[in-house]
């Protein structure tokens, strides 16, 4: 049997799962499980995975990697279904897949560029993802995928632009440039380029691209550049997906974030006057430490004082090592209470803004199984079959409180 690549997580994962596929290319009757790390419930869904694929599988060879196996390599070398471990940087090295040793993870903090190679296809996906940055130097106390990325490295501009290319050259109509930090992309290169200018420069020297979009990024390191491509380039998607987790400054603080609630909403406001279509996503965590019921109201309020309509709620997870799981905690029906809260708010302001578009006509990115996105990354229903790909011009009809549905 064939090489299977398992994916959890990110947009990054999805990205470096590609790389896997052709560095671990002679591999038969293999499986590997590519694992993210970012909450203990996605490592407890991998470890899950595992089992399940050897009951199915029981000859396959099973090889994890990914963020939880460099954070935790521990958790897998002790699961007897596993054959071996390896680490974020040695996944995209095809020297390792090669090798034989059950456990190859390496320093990850040693790493010092970007390493990933180029991929011009991603497997099950309409759209394709760049990976222009790797790593985070910031250290938010809740976070623990420093540990599994590494410090920031970015990917040379020219090397993006020709990647880009390519990708484009594959008939992909829309690219998501990806990384962990994409906002801080050209800290570590010469001149220190902004991520401003690279969108510029990819959409000026690649007109083949239709639509560009950005993954989540941090809103405290928006450049000049990206602020005024956001209000001239039509071709840069009106989405942005934030990194905003709370809307408590003492939260905030505690959490080691760089922004304010004040910053939040003002970076929203000033971007909307540039952008008036723009949607906003944001990632928020529900029940951090130490969080009373009035700094958790503040985050409530702050989805409508943003104007946030997708939003992925994390319940706070203490990540082993991280100085908040070392604050005082809250108990876990706190917890899953709170994420219950920020959701239904999070679904009533998706319902609204679904309301406002009911009667618009909309360029909607077809992709499989009957789904599209608008240029807002909002999803659409289809009412029949679409070639995946194409970029359809098409009435909303209605919505479900979830999607858009299409004449």
């Amino acid at each position: 049997m064939s090489l299977d690549v398992v994916t959890f997580g990110c947009r990054l994962n999805i990205a470096e799962s590609e790389v896997i596929r052709r560095a671990a290319a002679g591999l038969d009757d293999a499986v590997v499980v590519n694992t993210c790390a970012v909450t203990a419930e996605a490592a407890r869904q991998a470890r899950q995975s595992i089992r399940r694929i050897k009951r199915e599988r029981p000859d396959a060879r099973i090889i994890v990697t990914g963020c939880a196996a460099q954070t935790a390599p521990e958790s897998f070398t002790t699961m007897p279904e596993v054959d071996r471990v390896l680490g974020n940087a040695e996944k995209l090295d095809a020297r390792a897949w090669a090798g034989g040793e059950r456990v190859n993870v390496g320093d990850i903090m040693a790493v010092a560029r970007h390493a990933a190679p180029a991929v011009d296809h991603i497997e099950g996906h309409t759209r394709a993802f760049l990976q222009v940055q790797n790593g985070c130097d910031h250290r938010c106390t809740f976070c623990i995928i420093p540990f599994g990325r590494g410090n920031s490295r970015s990917l040379p501009m020219d090397e993006c632009v020709a990647r880009a290319r390519r990708l484009a050259a594959r008939g992909y109509r829309e690219l998501v440039l990806t990384g962990v930090d994409i906002t801080s992309y050209g800290a570590d290169l010469a001149g220190a380029p902004k991520l401003g200018v690279l969108v510029k420069r990819i959409l000026k020297d690649i007109p083949e691209i239709a639509r560009l979009r950005l993954s989540s990024i941090d809103s405290i390191e928006a450049d000049a550049d990206l602020f005024d491509a956001l209000a001239n380039e039509s071709r840069l998607m009106p989405h942005l997906h934030l990194s905003l987790q709370a809307g408590d400054d003492l939260i905030l603080k505690r959490m080691k974030r760089r922004h304010t609630r004040a910053v939040a909403v003002a970076f929203c406001n000033t971007v909307r006057q540039l952008r008036p279509d723009i949607v906003f996503g944001a990632d928020m965590i529900a029940g951090f430490p130490t969080e009373t019921e009035a700094m958790f109201a503040r985050s409530l309020d702050l989805i409508e004082e943003c104007g946030l309509t997708h939003l992925h709620i994390f319940p706070f997870s203490p990540r082993p090592g991280t100085p908040a799981a070392r604050m005082p905690q809250l108990r876990r029906e706190i917890v899953k209470e709170r994420a219950r809260c920020l959701r239904a708010k999070g679904e009533a302001a998706l319902a609204r803004h679904l309301e406002t578009q009911v009667g618009a006509r909309r360029r909607v990115l077809i992709e499989r199984g009957g789904i599209g996105r608008t240029e807002q990354f909002t999803a659409v229903r289809l009412n029949g079959p679409v070639e995946p790909g194409r970029i359809l011009d098409l009435m909303m009809t209605g919505h479900d409180g979830r999607q858009l549905l299409a004449a």
